[in-house]
């Protein structure tokens, strides 16, 4: 008996040792943290390789669900209420799943992320939206499965997929202007000289009322003892933007002869291009 149990505790005493070793996965684990707009999005998944096979119509057959990776499944966070194909995502989190074909892709968020893999059983009701994605053939191959965020802009970003020579991906729309335009709304009850600095550059960039962003700017430097080099440039782009080219090249002037006492020079080329653009040298 005694023999029996040492025997035991020697298999026990070598998986035990075996199970403490640390080896690479097949298909590594990635997080992707990306802030689009103002919204915080956060990309989970396990990324497989190629390794000398054939995927789309092969390892991953055409025309049938697909857990877009390995391992658990491929998951997305939001931080606010997106937009995706036309379609509300709430704020949380989806599992994302594809059914590739050989020119489109179905793209599927579902709201059940706790599968390893494919559902077991698949429920309609939590699929929170839909959206078919045309593939585009990469002149090489790519040999780890890539899903990153594409054609960043303050109001949206592409989800991009890329793996073997296809790449695909779809649009999420994140609620920037919103969020701007209501702090903005709250911070004119009594805004301060930066409030007013601030949404004018806002208005300027996204091409909203530029007569309120002059207005803004215009009272952002009133309040601000020395304006400083880039504010004045912010300033002077927001009078040629109105069409006030006087105004405009006043502002960058002050705005280089600020940048050439702080010895910036990118700011003294910048002043420098506008001016000859506005005929001022």
């Amino acid at each position: 008996m005694k023999k029996l149990l040492l025997v035991f505790a020697v298999f026990a005493l070598s998986f035990t040792t075996y199970a403490q070793i640390d080896t690479p996965a097949p298909s590594p684990f990635t997080k992707i943290e990306q802030k689009v707009g103002l919204t915080d999005v956060t990309l989970e998944y396990s990324r497989p390789n190629m390794r000398d096979r054939e995927v789309f119509g092969n390892l991953v057959p055409y025309g049938k669900l697909w857990r877009l990776g390995a391992n658990a499944n491929t998951k997305i966070t939001f931080s606010d209420d997106v937009m995706v194909g036309g379609n509300t995502l709430k704020a949380g989190s989806y599992a994302i799943y594809a059914t590739p074909n050989e020119k489109t892709w179905d793209i599927t968020f579902y709201s059940d992320t706790s599968n390893w893999g494919t559902p077991e059983e698949w429920d309609d009701s939590k699929v929170a939206a839909k959206v078919s994605a045309d593939v585009v053939k990469l002149p090489m191959d790519i040999e780890t499965l890539s899903i990153g965020f594409d054609d960043l802009t303050s109001g949206s970003a592409h989800l991009g997929f890329m793996w073997e020579d296809v790449y695909t991906a779809v649009k999420i729309e994140v609620p920037t202007d919103k969020k701007v335009s209501a702090a903005i709304e709250s911070a004119m009850s009594g805004p301060s000289a930066g409030d007013y600095y601030a949404s004018a550059v806002y208005y300027s960039q996204e091409g909203k009322d530029l007569e309120k962003a002059k207005m803004w700017m215009e009272k952002a430097m009133e309040m601000t003892e020395n304006p400083r080099f880039w504010q004045l440039r912010q300033q002077s782009l927001i009078y040629a933007k109105a069409g006030d080219k006087k105004k405009a090249i006043e502002a960058a002037k002050k705005s280089l002869e600020g940048a050439k006492e702080a010895k910036n020079d990118d700011y003294v080329k910048m002043n420098m291009d506008s001016l000859k653009e506005w005929g001022a040298m």
